[in-house]
């Protein structure tokens, strides 16, 4: 029998142990404390990973998870379920910590975090897989993304959506048959949108209006869309009475409450912004860029997706909006007094810190969504100080967290 007790998490949400022989393993599902059997261990040279065959002494950190996916099913697509919320907020924390001290080469503790108002029920997108015979819909096993198991229900998703899904699944002879992928969104009216995802060639489906007449006798009303994975979409069915459809394809916060207070708090953390002139840097739907011309800003956002500038301009205030990659767009931009930027996962791209770092403007606010490459770009940004950070509970019973950071010149 090979045991281990679990030492902490690491990034991802993994329990660090050690094997005898010194070697690190990897083993999820599990919490700090844990005595636990392993089974399925793979070696290698310098780590090993590992299932759990059993819990031999659990962790006081251990709760019963609420989704009966999660251990049934083994979803991937949480990664904490089986810890209390007050444990999951300070691994998350670490996480975050973590990445600072490791790569971004600082000296700082691991930061506070803003505890987010419900652990359930707040998504308000999900993305749903489809197997490749159509049979089952749902999401992926944890480390098995060739696999799909059918959905019930998604616990940490809102129950609007939900109930759409109960019906989608009533009516699944109706949906198309290239099907790839479901995702269904709540917009901040409380609309319903599903978007169908379909092989190249069969975007042109015909099938919207049935499905979306079939669920209109079931008591709901859904926007429906339908795209290629690369193309861009193309409306089937609006809701009755919905004069302008939401775009729901471009990104949004899938925790929306959370994520106006991550907004409200980087702004604040600009300082005075009346009559300065701030870049607003992977702009997204324009809500940051609004806030920051009510407040007197001169502002210059620039964001990658057209039809989340379209509806940025369609939203307001007048603003100078640049539709594009930020690493390509910097030519246009005039010097900024201050900055704030909201990158996806993957972070800045080099020339966009190295462009930062010559133009030296006095603030810089980074929201970030994924601690590895904050603390990167970080490292990029030598001339800058570090004078605050904060994490924000977005996404509960996950590993994923948001950071606020806060850089002054010099």
């Amino acid at each position: 029998m090979t045991a281990v007790r679990i030492l902490r998490l690491a990034t991802g949400g993994e329990g660090v142990g050690r094997l005898e022989d010194g070697r690190a393993v990897f083993v999820p599902r599990t919490a700090a404390g844990d005595l636990v059997e392993l089974t399925q261990v793979r070696l290698h040279r310098r780590f090993a990973r590992a299932r759990t065959l059993r819990v031999l002494e659990p962790s006081p950190d251990r709760v019963e998870p609420p989704c009966p996916h999660y251990i049934g099913d083994d979803c991937g697509g949480c990664q904490l379920q089986h810890l209390n919320p007050e444990a999951q907020r300070s691994a998350r924390r670490g996480f975050v910590g973590d990445a600072l001290r490791r790569i971004g080469g600082l000296d700082v503790s691991d930061p506070e975090i803003v505890a987010a108002a419900q652990e359930l029920d707040y998504r308000s997108k999900i993305t749903l897989a489809v197997d490749a015979g159509g049979r089952r819909i749902g999401l992926h096993p944890l480390d098995a993304p060739d696999r799909v198991f059918e959905l019930e229900r998604c616990h940490i998703t809102r129950g609007e959506l939900m109930v759409l899904w109960a019906e989608l699944r009533a009516c699944r002879s109706l949906l198309p048959p290239t099907l790839r992928q479901l995702v269904l969104r709540l917009d901040r009216g409380g609309g319903r949108h599903v978007l169908l995802v379909v092989d190249a060639g069969a975007e042109q489906w015909r099938g919207g209006e049935p499905l979306a007449a079939a669920l209109a006798s079931r008591g709901l009303q859904a926007t429906l869309w339908i795209r290629t994975e690369e193309g861009d979409p193309r409306q089937l069915a609006a809701r009755v009475g919905e004069p302008d459809p939401y775009p729901a394809t471009v990104f949004e916060q899938v925790h929306p409450a959370m994520g106006d207070r991550v907004r409200s708090f980087a702004i604040g953390e600009l300082g005075r912004v009346a009559g300065r002139r701030v870049w607003d840097l992977y702009a997204g739907i324009g809500e940051t860029t609004a806030l920051l011309l009510r407040a007197g800003a001169q502002v210059q956002s620039v964001e990658s997706d057209p039809r989340a500038v379209a509806e940025a301009e369609a939203r307001g205030p007048a603003a100078t909006r640049l539709a594009g990659r930020v690493e390509h767009l910097l030519g246009r931009l005039q010097r900024p007094d201050l900055v704030i930027t909201n990158p996806p996962r993957t972070g800045m791209d080099e020339r966009v810190t190295a462009e930062l770092s010559r133009l030296a403007p006095e603030r810089i606010v980074y929201i970030s969504c994924d601690p590895a490459t904050l603390a990167r770009d970080l490292r990029r940004l030598p001339g800058f100080r570090l004078t605050g950070a904060i994490a924000f509970d977005l996404f509960p019973q996950t590993a994923h967290v948001e950071t606020v950071v806060t850089l002054e010149r010099g």
